[in-house]
This record gives C-alpha cells, structure tokens and sequence, in this order.
C-alpha cells in the first residue's frame, strides 16, 4: 500500500450557518426520470481524471460517475454486486476471479467496451504505478487472461476474498484501450468511460457532466446533468456560492460549527436549506513511533491511552459531528470491536500514572504532538491542542504542539522525525481488510515502524483468504485486541458525512454511506 490521500479537507467558513437555516424533506429517488440539472460545490480538487494517477476524494468522485468497474457497491450496502459485469466469481479457493461481462456495453464516445479493455485498464494501472494513484491495490493480481470478449479472469498471486471489494472502487475503472497510452498518462483532462456520466468539459474550478445515453448497469440517473464547482479549499468561496444561490448542494467542506448551528436552528423551516447526514467510516487516529526514544516506550503511549478524552474531543472539537472510536476496525463495518475501551476504559489518571511509574518514569513526559493544519480536516490543530491540554491537566505530561505543512509533515513522518503524529483515512472499500492491512501489512502507511510477525504471518494472511467475510470476526478481534495491548496508534473518533441541500433537491441520503461513493444519479432537482 502507498500513503492515501483520501481524507476530509477544508470546510465552509463560519457564517454560513447565519445565513442558512433551514430544512426540505428528503425522498428516495423516483423511477428513473431525469430531473433538472444540479450543481454541486466541494472544498475538494481534483487531482487527476485519469483513473490510473487519482487515488483522493475529488479524483474518486469523477471516477465514480464516469467510468464503471465490474463490480460496484450499492446505495447502503457494502457488498459489491455486479456492474458493468453480470457476474462474477470466485474458484480455486479465493486465487481465481471470473467475470462475465454485460451485453451491449459502450464508452461514451460510442466505442464497444470488451474484456480487452478491462485486461487493458488493470494492467495498465500497474504498469504506469503512479505514486499518486490505485496501483497498491491491485498488487495481488497475478495475470489476466480474456478468452473471449466477455469473459475476463484474474489470477491472484495469494488467497484475496477482498479483492472484488477493491476492484468496485474506484481503482476499478474501465478506461477505453483507443484512448490511453499503455504506458503514460492520459493528459488531455478528458476522459472515456462507460458510467452513467460524461464528462462535458474540466478545469481547475469546474467539472461538467452530463447523462450517458448509452449507458448500461445499475444506476438511474435522476438528473440531466450535473455542475461540479471546485474551490481548492477556499471555506469562504464555497460558503458564498451557498448563500448566494451559486450551488445547489454543498458537500465535502461543512465545518463542525456550521454543522451543529444548521441542525439545531429553529428556523430552520424557514429558508429551505436541508442538512443531510449519512454514515461514514472515515477514521482518525494518534500514531506513535515506535523507535522514538520518547513515544517508543509502552508506559507513556498506555499513560496516553489512559488519559485521552474521546467524548470531550468530539462534543468539544467537533460538536458532535463525529463519533468516539475504540478500535481500528470502525462500528459499521463487520468485525468491528471495541479493544480501546475494553483495554484503557474512561480516561483514569490514577491508571496513566501508574503505567508510567512501572516504566520507571517519576519526571513529566516532555512531549510534542505533530499536526499537519487542513490535510486531515480543519479542526485538526485545534484537536492535538486539546489532546495535549488533556495530557497536561493530569500533571504527567508536558505536552505541546507543532503543526506543519503536509509535504514537510509527510517528509518527516518518512525520516522518523515525530514521536507522536495525526493520521486520517477513508476507507477504498467498507472491509475491515481496509482498515487493517494497510496499517499493519507490509509497506505501513503510518510510517511508524511497527511490525508484529502474528499480524503479518497468521491474522492478515487468514482473513483475507476468507470469502465468507463474516468468518472472519474471530482473527479480526485477536488482531484488535493485540493493536491495544501494543498501542503502535489511538483510534480517535470516527466521522460522519454530510451534505447540505437547497429546497427541492433530494435524494443526497443515497450518496451519503460508508462506501463513499458520491452517486450522482442518485440526486435529484425540483
């Protein structure tokens, strides 16, 4: 696995909660007629509009729309179920992946989609490896092989039961063989795929999309067309494109503040504005260095563990609009646990000094928590001060904290410069595999040195060889269990998605879920 991109960023300005208070009903969407067009405005950039470089929120969103995958993850579900394929399945235990694809599949430059552009989409994927893009996730693929046009069949390298998870991701997408360069990057800012979207037209501050008429799968549009407005992390400009009626929907970019004052204002029935909330499994989490001279030491990450306050984090900080979390694997997805309560219960003092005096530590902890100021949400500084106020308060620890710029804070991550630093990830699929292998596998993403032969040798190797996934709630416990004995991170909280929504448009509450997949087709307008 690589270092992921995909996390929360900035979020509307105060004031937009004065301006806007309000609320519509919701509704489920109808049977397929296409409404208006809408306009939808996001904190987010996106990155890149070739499937093989993108690998962050705003990448993954055009993805979504405009290419299919096999397989994709339906509205409220987390098992995939077929989409540009009409089946699939595995045989030779979890090593061998077959799929058939659909009839009469086209790209929307009406080129016929066959099983040679999906061998083509995935090996070209691992063959250009762009740092910044889906690669990682596609390692376990040994070879592909076409016997004929609608037939594909993976060959894995080991037993991976996750992996029809990971192809109805983005890093699934089915690119037309005609239009990119095997071996390069397509540069152009277009983009050819089979998905229930077109791309019109794509800049720096605006994406278009329009229908496919040519689309075949699951999803019914319910819209003509969709505006993306992008605003680079500008709180104040998506703020103002709200309140000025610029967007009808505002999404990725809702601070806490804004958030609560929306939910809890009673005019909200008012001024016609509807704040939609949707579940999520978005993580954040305190990561020690286990080399660190400091932070190394089991004693003071326990006396941490001991101290931390996730309710007062969360009501104080982020006002509720996310949740405390105990364990790695996040509540909503199966094999779920909570180890850090079980192991460290309610923040106790009398606990945390007690691990540091059996480590032999009679001093203060001298201690610099490492934040990074927008990458992993707005709040972000404001949280590790916190945390360090926590610490502090108990007299054990003489906590501050240092934020810096993200390149600069990964750059140093990578050279084991912080002894304790933030980390925030969302999900590629709703797996607890996810929240797992990537933190404890080979290739850590944490960059926190931390290695456990059990976790790597047995307990990954046998849930991922599992196509029964609720098989595997056993080995995901003792691997949860263990990652609270050893403390190498503290889970923190776990996120909530909202969207906030002009009167008469519905239908966000389908594109609101743990599979983080923003469907378009799924929103309708007037």
């Amino acid at each position: 696995m690589k270092t992921h991109n995909k996390w929360l960023t900035a979020p509307l300005a105060a004031g937009l909660a004065a301006a806007l208070l309000s609320g519509c009903g919701t509704e489920q969407s109808g049977s397929g007629d296409s409404g208006n067009g809408v306009r939808v405005g996001m904190s987010d950039e996106i990155v890149a509009t070739d499937p093989a470089a993108g690998y962050d929120p705003g990448s993954w969103l055009l993805f979504n729309n405009v290419f299919q995958s096999l397989l994709a993850f339906p509205k409220g579900g987390s098992e995939p179920e077929p989409e540009a394929a009409d089946k699939c399945g595995f045989s030779s235990g979890s090593t061998v992946y077959s799929c058939t694809l659909r009839d009469g599949l086209t790209f929307s430059n009406g080129n016929k989609l066959t099983s040679k552009d999906v061998k083509f989409s995935f090996e070209r994927a691992l063959k250009i490896a762009d740092p910044s893009g889906p690669a990682p996730l596609l390692a376990t693929i040994k070879s592909i092989e076409t016997p004929d046009e609608k037939t594909v069949v993976f060959r894995l390298k080991v037993p991976d039961a996750t992996f029809p998870s990971k192809i109805a991701s983005g890093a699934g997408s089915i690119v037309d063989h005609r239009e990119y360069p095997a071996d390069a990057l397509r540069t152009d800012g277009k983009a050819s795929g089979s998905g229930p979207y077109k791309l019109d037209s794509f800049s720096a501050t605006e994406a278009t999309f329009s229908a496919n008429p040519g689309y075949k799968g699951t999803a019914r549009p319910q819209n003509d067309a969709v505006t993306l407005k992008l605003y680079g992390g500008d709180r104040s400009a998506l703020s103002k494109a709200f309140t000025d009626g610029d967007i009808d929907v505002a999404y990725r970019g809702l601070s806490a503040e804004d958030i609560a004052t929306l939910e809890t204002s009673e005019t909200t029935d008012d001024k016609g504005i509807e704040v939609v909330q949707g579940s999520s499994a978005e993580v954040q989490h305190l990561v020690f260095n286990m080399k660190d001279p400091v932070a190394g030491k089991l004693g003071v990450r326990q006396a941490i563990a001991h101290l931390v306050d996730r309710e007062a984090l969360v009501e104080g900080v982020y006002k509720s609009t996310a949740t405390p979390l105990y364990s790695i694997v996040p509540a909503g997805i199966a094999g779920h646990n909570t180890a850090f309560y079980d192991t460290y219960g309610s923040p106790d003092k009398a606990k945390a000094k007690k691990a540091l005096r059996a480590a032999g530590i009679t001093d203060k902890v001298k201690l610099t928590l490492w934040s990074t100021p927008s990458r992993y949400g707005p709040s972000t500084d404001q949280e590790l001060k916190a945390i360090a106020e926590q610490l502090n308060a108990s007299g054990l620890f003489d906590a501050d904290v240092q934020s810096v710029a993200y390149d600069q804070y990964e750059k140093d991550i990578a050279a084991g410069k912080y002894g304790v630093y933030v980390k925030g990830w969302v999900p590629d699929y709703p797996d607890a595999d996810n929240f797992t292998t990537p933190f404890f596998g080979e290739g850590n993403v944490l960059g926190n040195r931390y290695e456990n032969a059990t976790i790597t040798g047995s307990l990954l190797p046998k849930t991922a060889a599992a196509p029964d996934r609720a098989a595997t709630a056993d080995e995901y416990g003792k691997l949860q269990d263990l990652v609270a004995e050893q403390l190498p991170l503290l889970p923190l909280w776990q996120g909530k998605q909202y969207a906030v929504a002009r009167q008469g448009v519905t239908g966000l509450e389908w594109t609101l879920d743990a599979s983080t997949v923003f469907r378009f087709w799924e929103i309708r307008k007037g």
